[in-house]
């Protein structure tokens, strides 16, 4: 198809986005389990080469970005990710020569129909590209049919459409792309951070099992899938035998999981041996009904999230939880904006940008801490 901004022209080229993460031309990352990587790991940034490229692309084409009109529809402002995420986006996007004044974010509130207006007022506005983190991820042809017909890039954030989804755009050539991390990682991490520990401490019941609680997220978002599953996956990999006790939707909120979580240990009192999370948000509920209940993480009972929000790495260093995984809001946030840039001179992307969570325990806790203040 043609560039979405067809007055600019550009000698063909290839551009592989760095931004501290891997990208890949095959669309989608569903086929291949994650390889898991030192808990210790580096925590990367946007390269400065990825930039470098983009800064290139925009001088060879004379591009003056401070006039480039971006909207950007995020799923939910009162998620804790999410916040981090924009707050870095409209920043990084600024750094780069865009005017803030033509930067819009707006808030989908959760609500899928309250989304498509919100892109349909922004095609009608004429943006010079899209950056959308979908309310519900199966949606996701319906609004890449509307963006393409408008003739606008796209770029999906956080949530990723399915296979056959990024499939199409691959098969069309169409200005499209993800950007976001494996949620297989961040499960497999999860599970990994238990299963170090070693039976002799998870097993105290001594049942010959490890006896959870899972506390999911948006049961549509593949995110909460996948890290429901690959957290347990890691367990069983490891050779520990697993017993689930109760499995609950918690939609992300930490309200609600707080109230899951009590009701779980009232219910199976001291036989709940771990509380998996898929996010920090519930975890720090979850955290509430545990001490409330007498019970005192890292010494009858272990709790992982995922995020690396600062209250939770906090609460990771003082020992109140186990672990949590770092979903790099800076790495992917970058990539993101590389990738519009990319969209706008004309220089195109890949169809998928990956980038890789980091594994958080006490030992490194600080170092991301550091990072995300």
């Amino acid at each position: 198809m043609k560039k979405a901004i067809s007055i600019f022209t550009v000698a063909a080229m290839t551009v592989t986005l760095l931004a501290g993460c891997g990208s890949s031309a095959s669309g989608s990352t569903a086929s291949t389990a994650p390889a898991a990587t030192s808990e210790t790991s580096t925590v990367t940034t946007t390269s400065t080469d990825a930039a470098s490229i983009a800064d290139s692309a925009a001088a060879s084409t004379n591009v003056d970005l401070s006039k480039a009109k971006v909207g950007v529809c995020i799923y939910q402002f009162s998620d804790n990710f999410m916040t981090l995420f924009r707050n870095e986006l409209e920043k990084y996007l600024v750094s780069k020569g865009f005017s803030k004044d033509n930067i819009e974010i707006v808030d989908g509130a959760n609500d899928q129909a309250t989304q498509t207006n919100q892109i349909q007022n922004f095609i009608t506005e004429g943006v010079n590209v899209l950056i959308i983190n979908p309310v519900n991820s199966s949606s996701a042809s319906t609004i890449t049919d509307m963006v393409v017909k408008a003739n606008i890039p796209l770029v999906y954030i956080n949530r990723e459409p399915d296979a056959d989804e990024e499939a199409r755009w691959k098969d069309n050539n169409w200005n499209v792309t993800y950007v976001g991390c494996d949620a297989k990682q961040s499960g497999t991490f999860q599970g990994e951070i238990i299963a170090d520990l070693g039976m002799d401490k998870l097993d105290m019941n001594k049942n010959g099992k490890v006896d959870y609680v899972m506390i999911e997220g948006d049961p549509e978002n593949v995110d909460a899938q996948y890290r429901t599953e690959y957290s347990v996956k890691a367990l069983e990999d490891a050779g520990l035998a697993v017993n689930k006790l109760d499995d609950e939707v918690g939609n992300w909120d930490q309200a609600t999981a707080q109230q899951l979580v009590a009701n779980a240990l009232s219910q199976y009192g001291n036989d709940v041996e771990v509380v998996f999370c898929n996010n920090d948000a519930m975890a720090l509920g979850a955290l509430q009904s545990i001490q409330s209940a007498g019970r005192t993480v890292g010494k009858d009972i272990y709790l992982v999230g995922v995020d690396a929000l600062s209250e939770a790495l906090e609460d990771v260093q003082a020992g109140t939880m186990t672990g949590t995984v770092f979903n790099d809001h800076f790495a992917q946030s970058h990539s993101a904006a590389e990738a519009a840039i990319n969209y706008i001179t004309g220089a195109g992307n890949d169809h998928y940008i990956g980038c890789d969570y980091v594994k958080v325990t006490a030992d490194n806790a600080q170092e991301i801490l550091d990072k995300v203040k």
